[in-house]
């Protein structure tokens, strides 16, 4: 029966996250049918099965975070269990035995999915530890009598009772308990600080759910959490509880993980330098008003963004220290021909930033549709790995959230990165005739970020100022 398992779908990957299964234990897949969502260090990724047939199991619950090589999921008939006429989802009594009985619901899971234990087959040889006489008989009987809808194997009617010996044992504490949950919800307690021993599981075959364990995280008082209980009995503390949360942890992985790790690492490793322009952009806006309603763009997304790349674009011909990089390793300057234009996009999952390939052999028209279907992209949370690689110059716009401008991080592998703010009516002072007036103009400010190892003042300066004048007037872009 063959196991997929986990690949490695970006350069570099060493684990992935299950975010949601596609598929279901008896569903009958072809080969490149989607069986799941995995998310990298980069972005969500589709997982084709390259295997045709039934699903007989799924191997990592949604929510887990799984090393590259890790089976996932189960595909194909049993053929041995076919041979015996016994069902492939039905255990042996082997595999029963060999089930964590510290846990008398382990057996119990639901279809395709394992809550504790799982079966010999499933974890490879193992070496079980010597029992006492008697304590086989002892552990099933105790799992049966946990799951009434268990019957007790035939051979445990056979065997005598078993007496225990005349001895007292304490209680078992509360912390010596085996409670049972699923590894995403012990992980989700474990970050929220929540005993799950104080809760009584309202889940499938008993178990503890997320929404109890968010929950008891609601309900403890502040500065505490029930770890803060005496575990030496099992009567809690009787303190009054807060009606809301006053924290949330929130775990840190995937994409946000990897994009914090690029900022620390550029942010402390390249010298910034930011520089400011604000400026008029009313011919801008006019610009975009027209082209909405040409023919060649009536069935794409025109605005400002779309110009401001461009000016970019054109303005790095002029400056091409902007579209290199410095190479510490090698110790060079790598000068690229050619601008993979990326567009930082925030999504659920973190920012990312993906980029269009050989932008700079566009016209407006395919820039246009280019940028419509990147960020339509990013917004789902499909944007693939290599989407995200090989770029070389960077634009983030912070005017959609009405922000003026900022001090963006340079991306890694790249040199600058330039900020677009908000476009408002201000007041603003124009020459005509020679007169000065003050009149309500379209204003908006962009803030160049640049590696000042190899990009100078005198660069940055000109490339920023490139980029303003065409915005102020884009028909100076006809000189470029």
């Amino acid at each position: 029966m063959p196991e997929y398992k986990l690949p490695d779908v970006g350069e570099g990957l060493t684990e992935a996250e299950v975010v949601a299964w596609r598929v279901k234990v008896g569903d009958v897949i072809e080969v490149n049918e989607i069986v799941c969502d995995i998310e990298t260090a980069k972005s969500i990724v589709e997982l084709p099965s390259p295997y045709a047939g039934e699903v007989t199991a799924l191997l990592v619950p949604e929510g887990e975070t799984v090393a590259v090589g890790t089976p996932i999921i189960r595909i194909g008939a049993d053929e041995s269990a076919a041979a015996s006429g016994a069902s492939p989802a039905t255990p042996t009594p082997e595999a029963e035995m060999d089930i964590d009985l510290s846990n008398p619901a382990a057996s119990g899971g639901g279809e395709g999915e394992s809550l504790v234990g799982r079966n010999k087959a499933d974890r490879g040889p193992t070496r079980r530890a010597r029992r006492a006489p008697g304590a086989e008989a002892a552990n099933k009987q105790a799992q049966a009598a946990f799951d009434p809808g268990t019957s007790p194997a035939p051979e445990l009617e056979e065997l005598p009772e078993v007496s225990p010996p005349p001895m007292q044992t304490a209680p078992a504490a509360p912390a010596d308990v085996r409670v049972l949950a699923k590894p995403p919800v012990r992980k989700l307690a474990k970050d929220l600080g929540v005993d799950l021993t104080t809760l009584t599981g309202e889940g499938p075959q008993g178990s503890v759910t997320r929404e109890q364990v968010q929950a008891a995280a609601a309900s403890a008082p502040a500065g505490e959490t029930s770890y803060g209980q005496d575990v030496r009995s099992s009567v809690t503390h009787d303190v009054p509880r807060a009606t809301g949360a006053r924290e949330t942890r929130e775990p840190i992985k995937g994409v946000r993980k990897m994009m914090g790790q690029a900022m620390v690492d550029s942010a402390f490793t390249a010298p910034h330098v930011t520089e400011w322009v604000t400026l008029d952009a009313t011919r801008t806006m006019e610009l975009v008003e027209r082209l909405k309603s040409h023919r060649e763009f009536r069935d794409v997304k025109v605005s400002p963004l779309l110009v401001l790349a461009k000016a970019c674009l054109l303005a790095i011909r002029r400056t091409p220290e902007i579209n290199s990089f410095w190479d510490e390793a090698a110790q060079e300057v790598v000068y690229k021909h050619y601008v993979n234009l990326g567009i930082a996009a925030a999504t659920p999952r973190g920012l990312v930033v993906p980029n269009v390939k050989d932008a700079d052999a566009m016209t407006l028209r395919e820039l246009a549709e280019a940028l419509g279907d990147l960020t339509a992209t990013a917004r789902e949370g499909k944007t693939q790995p290599a989407d995200m690689s090989g770029g070389s110059f960077t634009i983030t716009n912070v005017g959609v959230f009405g922000v003026d401008a900022g001090t963006p991080i340079i991306n890694p592998g790249e040199s600058a990165i330039l900020c677009f703010g908000s476009i408002t009516r201000k007041p603003w002072v124009v020459v005509e005739d020679g007169e000065e007036r003050i009149v309500p103009r379209h204003v908006t400010t962009l803030a160049l970020s640049f590696d000042h190892r190899h990009v100078d003042g005198e660069k940055g300066s000109r490339f920023l100022a490139d980029v303003a004048a065409i915005l102020e007037d884009p028909a100076s872009a006809l000189l470029f």
